[in-house]
């Protein structure tokens, strides 16, 4: 946070933070350069619409070096197939708990996790396209870029976080939202996993910037006493 700006675009139906992360030269030693004129970024839960999300890179001059995934759920992950097409050299990152949302058979994935929810095949239908492959899985410890990956189960077998210890930012998904919590009732939900993953949280640096799937920014320190209360 103290070295660049954090973009923000609210995508879809759900209204679904799709994060955009450029990545300071001074820290991007080992991503590779980007185009002259371009900074490498990464992209983080593009939820739907992805033609704005194309525009504001666009916009802004940066390329996506990596496209992350909190977790597998649809409407966080819709408008991958486009930015997948637009920058086919962008590693696709989720954890292996939640791979099965992606690749060959994510179709019928993602219809059982959607209608377990309350919609209809119909939706998903609407905006389907066919799901890429991860380009790599994920564990708890990974590093990918400038962040630390947190293996966060609860609100799905393989919800992430993406933390990044410099700049003491964490990237939370639908595990932790300001004042609020994951749901747990969809298939790989788990009401006591995600209880243990927001200790875990509620744990570490009060000082830490929260960036969550949906809704506003907050910090650790906050949400604990808010959970404790």
């Amino acid at each position: 946070m103290r070295e660049h700006k954090i973009e923000h675009i609210t995508v879809g139906d759900i209204a679904t933070n799709c994060w955009i992360y450029p990545f300071p030269e001074s820290r991007a030693a080992g991503e590779g350069r980007a185009p002259r004129g371009f900074q490498n970024c990464a992209v983080i839960d593009p939820g739907d619409e992805a033609g704005r999300i194309i525009a504001r890179l666009n916009e802004l001059k940066l390329v996506p070096k990596y496209i992350l995934l909190t977790h597998g759920h649809f409407d966080h992950i819709a408008a991958l197939p486009a930015l997948a097409a637009a920058w086919p050299e962008a590693i696709i990152a989720i954890h292996r708990g939640d791979e099965e949302y992606l690749g060959p058979g994510s179709y019928n994935v993602h219809v059982r996790s959607f209608s377990a929810a309350g919609g209809t095949a119909a939706y998903i239908d609407s905006l389907w396209e066919d799901m890429p492959p991860p380009g790599t899985t994920l564990e708890e410890g990974s590093a990918i870029g400038p962040f630390t990956v947190l293996h966060l189960p609860g609100h799905t077998r393989g919800s992430a976080g993406y933390w990044d210890k410099e700049a003491n930012v964490l990237f939370s998904g639908d595990t932790l939202f300001r004042g609020d919590y994951g749901r747990t009732d969809l298939p790989g939900g788990d009401e006591t996993q995600l209880f243990t993953s927001l200790r875990r949280l509620f744990s570490m640096d009060g000082e830490i910037m929260v960036l969550p799937g949906h809704g506003p920014v907050t910090v650790i320190g906050e949400e604990a006493r808010r959970f404790k209360g």
